[in-house]
């Protein structure tokens, strides 16, 4: 779910103005899972961009205190939402930690760095959100140490069926400052894509695994 409208084409705009997102329908990008896909995504270019990255942080640090009060503790995923959970944290004048897809290998061990939040409330941030598969590893770490996870919230979100899922199956809010259906929109809005570009995007949505131009 979105925070609102305005906000998440707005959002969508400043991703595409640094090409935090990029979209390529007919030069597919390939990602890591070996998916076709004509958009690539990497937030983490924001935090280069100081007033983005300050819209970022307010916009996400503003929905947290309105939608669940103030937290004990943020959480970053790692490696992605360490930059913009660190930025969340400092807005809300709040402890931040981070959290690895599994624990060191070596040195103490830790998969949290940072003070175990054992019994606090905890929001976690995330960057960019996919199959969700990740995210909610990193939820699963924090109910481990017995933290009161309240919720997540993340930059943008591809909004596929099968993250829709794994949340609904996690019974955990999650709510993103943009999504794919806004960032759409916005890029038919200012000609960044065709109508027909348009078409090509919203098909390899529906089946992304098995899409191919």
């Amino acid at each position: 779910m979105i925070f609102d409208k305005n906000t998440a084409k707005k959002t969508a705009e400043l991703l595409l103005q640094i090409n935090a997102i990029k979209l390529q329908p007919q030069e597919p990008f390939t990602w890591a899972s070996g998916w076709k896909s004509p958009i690539y995504c990497d937030n983490r270019i924001t935090l280069s961009y100081t007033e983005i990255r300050k819209y970022l942080k307010e916009n996400l640090a503003k929905f947290i205190e309105d939608k669940y009060g103030k937290p004990d503790v943020i959480a970053g995923v790692a490696t992605g939402a360490i930059g913009i959970g660190m930025l969340v944290a400092e807005q809300l004048d709040l402890p931040f930690i981070y959290v690895r897809p599994e624990a060191k290998k070596h040195g103490r061990k830790n998969q949290i760095e940072g003070i175990v939040p054992e019994g606090k409330k905890v929001i976690v941030v995330e960057d960019l959100i996919s199959t969700g598969k990740s995210s909610l590893n990193a939820v699963k770490a924090l109910h481990e140490v017995n933290a009161e996870v309240m919720g997540m919230v993340a930059i943008f979100n591809y909004g596929f069926d099968v993250a829709i899922q794994n949340f609904k199956d996690a019974a955990l809010s999650l709510h993103t400052l943009s999504n794919y259906d806004n960032l759409l929109e916005q890029a038919l809005d200012t000609d960044y894509i065709t109508k027909q570009q348009l078409q090509t995007l919203q098909s390899w949505r529906t089946n992304p695994s098995e899409w191919n131009i």
